[in-house]
Parts: C-alpha cells; structure tokens; sequence
C-alpha cells in the first residue's frame, strides 16, 4: 500500500469491516475480460462465502476461473474543500475504510455445509432471528438448498484501508472534527468515532 498510515493489520478491525458491510464487489474473469458483481456475503469460520443462482454468467466464469478479488468498502464522511477555508477544489476528500480479500473460489455441495452458512448469512442482516432456522430435513428448505448455489472464497491474502486523516496535522484534524460535529450528521458522528480511534 501506498500510503502506510492507511495501512491496517489489526484482524479484529478488518473483521469488523466485514460484519458491518452488507455488500461488497467480486471480481472475476469471463471470457477474458474483467467481471465485476455486487454480492451480499457472510464471514464464516475465516472464509467469505456468497449465494445465488446456479447458472450464469457469474457461475460460469468461477467454473472457468476460480481466482477472485473481493472489495468492501464502508463509506464515512465526506470532506468539502471548504472545510480547509478555500475555494479551490483540490482539498475535498473521501474518508472511507475498505478491506481487499484474494484467494480462490469454490462451490459447497455438502447440504448440512450450506444449511449452517445461510443461517450465518440471515443472522448477518435478520439478527434478531425471527426466522425458523435452515436445516435440509425441513421441507420447506429441502427445494431451496437443493436449487442454491453457495460460493466459498477461501482467503489467501488480505489488506485493509482506513482513511479518516491520520495524514492531517494536529491542527487541520481539529478543525475538521470540529467541522464534523456542527454538520452533525450521522455519518459524521460515526466518522468522528473513528478518526479518535486513529488519531496519533
């Protein structure tokens, strides 16, 4: 990475990256050329894995290629070149934290495998666990886990990126959380939270 003060290591920051964001972005190759798909996905047992379809292009070009790239980003605030008081441009920023996941593809055949990832998945976004839990015995999930394909990216390297002004001087950083806190947005708020947490 470029710049090193963006550089992040620290596992349980990634994974909560990870927990956090909903949907992130798998690369892959089809027919030669680059294939970028949007996926809501799930952390389980230290891989990221996908659901969907069993047929399509995105299906055939894991068959072809199983190398993959997969990128989350969760957006914070946004920085306007006004809040470095001038009207130029140039200053205006994005602060953000991303995690980059490459490793290769595979599919999970195993049914009771699929059952335990897809419960993983819907207690990701249905926390509150008002939904009768998958298991391949029930009928009503027998049809389902039977026509679902379930992806697994196993991890083989992994870098991770968060930006909220570790390169600002004490005295730009002060201003701009000054700034953040009288835009008050909620964003802003959880933005502030973090640049706290790595201001040095």
């Amino acid at each position: 990475m470029r710049r090193e003060e963006f550089n992040i290591e620290d596992e349980k920051s990634i994974n909560e990256i990870l927990k956090a964001c909903e949907y992130g972005t798998l690369s892959l190759i089809s027919e030669g050329k680059p294939y970028v798909v949007a996926l809501n996905f799930v952390q389980y047992k230290n891989a990221i894995y996908f659901h969907g379809a069993k047929e399509g292009k995105k299906i055939e070009a894991i068959k072809s290629n199983p190398n993959a790239a997969f990128l989350v980003v969760k957006p914070y605030s946004f920085i306007p070149s006004y809040f470095s008081d001038t009207m130029a441009a140039c200053p205006a920023t994005q602060f953000f934290a991303s995690v980059l996941l490459e490793g290769k593809l595979s599919f999970i055949e195993d049914k009771d495998k699929k059952a335990d990832i897809l419960n993983a998945l819907m207690k990701k976004f249905q926390n509150e666990d008002s939904f009768e839990e998958i298991a391949y015995e029930k009928a009503m999930y027998t049809k389902m886990l039977d026509k679902t394909a379930i992806i697994e990216l196993k991890i083989e390297t992994q870098s991770c990126k968060i930006k909220v002004g570790q390169n600002l001087n004490e005295e730009r950083k002060n201003k701009f959380l000054e700034k953040l806190k009288n835009r008050n947005s909620q964003i802003d708020n959880e933005t502030i939270k973090v640049m706290e947490i790595y201001k040095k």
